[in-house]
């Protein structure tokens, strides 16, 4: 299946780089491509990512480039939705076959029914926080009643900081949410909010504090948020059950993927850079070297994922 291009904040379009022609192909080689490959036999499959592309997603782009998927018999096609909140849909629904999302979206759309399934912990440990400008003043989330908060739409982020307002004795019902989806950076230096949720600490305030816009963050395991995995693999319940040789290819190639880009930044960057060109090399260049550990944290094998964490 090919779908159109699609525009929207930030990058939100398709980026659908195979091999060696990733330096110049556009939507019309990508069906030349796509089609070849199925005549030789690859099994072809998508990834929908959870926001566009950036350093949490260099092992992918660099196993791209590698084409490491080849060997394991596939061809893949990655891109970014222009909503970020339906990755778990499109999956469930069968219209992706595997997505990047977040452990805690994972159980909402498991209680609602969704037929999807976290196959691999890509993050470890949690990325997120409260983003201010160090001029607004917050300290500490009850520093946000009475005031605007920006966050991206996703549902579990409003639990995320219903969690952190009652840690400091305050509630969600004192703050006015914003969805500003995709632009937190924006939103957090436009001086109209008080702060926004979602912002990454391996991301989003690199990129203001390099822009002039020194920044403040308050990250949600501090404020009464357990330990989780910041971002999952999924696929559907079909696909795991019907399809296991390609989820255990997927995920080796994967895992292969971010080895490489944890042992060379460098080249991580170079097929970041290839893949998107609207990123900030610097400000992914200090991302990637914050998310080592997080892919890899200490002996646990890339993936690994602990059920008393998820109940937790």
């Amino acid at each position: 299946m090919f779908r159109p291009t699609i525009t929207g904040p930030h990058i939100a379009r398709r980026d659908v780089i195979r091999g060696a022609a990733v330096s110049a192909m556009g939507v019309g080689l990508g069906r030349h491509f796509q089609h070849a490959r199925a005549a030789q036999g690859l099994t072809e499959f998508s990834l929908a990512l959870d926001w566009y592309p950036n350093a949490n997603h260099a092992g992918l782009y660099l196993a791209l480039e590698r084409e490491l998927f080849e060997p394991a018999g596939l061809a893949a096609e990655i891109y970014t939705p222009s909503d970020p909140t339906v990755v778990l849909q499109t999956v469930g629904a069968g219209q992706d076959t595997f997505g990047i999302s977040y452990q805690t979206d994972v159980l909402l759309a498991r209680a609602q029914d969704v037929p999807v399934v976290s196959i691999a912990a890509l993050v470890q440990h949690p990325l997120l926080g409260i983003m201010s400008p160090e001029s607004a003043g917050i300290t500490r989330p009850a520093d946000l009643a009475g005031k605007q908060v920006g966050y991206p739409g996703i549902p579990s982020q409003e639990a995320f900081l219903a969690t952190m307002l009652e840690a400091d004795g305050a509630s969600l019902d004192d703050v006015e949410l914003v969805n500003v989806g995709f632009d937190l950076v924006p939103a957090a230096i436009s001086g109209q909010l008080a702060g926004v949720m979602g912002a990454y600490w391996t991301h989003e305030t690199i990129l203001a504090e390099r822009e002039g816009h020194p920044m403040s963050l308050l990250r949600v395991e501090e404020w009464g948020v357990p330990d989780y995995y910041e971002l999952v693999l999924v696929a559907s319940e079909d696909t795991v059950a019907d399809r296991p040789e390609l989820v255990n290819s997927f995920l080796a190639v994967i895992a292969a993927g971010y080895t490489a880009a944890t042992a060379e930044p460098e080249a991580a960057l170079d097929a970041l850079e290839v893949a998107s060109g609207d990123i900030v090399r610097d400000v992914e260049a200090e991302g990637l070297a914050l998310l080592g550990p997080e892919w890899f944290d200490g002996s646990i094998p890339f993936g690994h994922q602990d059920p008393t964490r998820w109940a937790d």
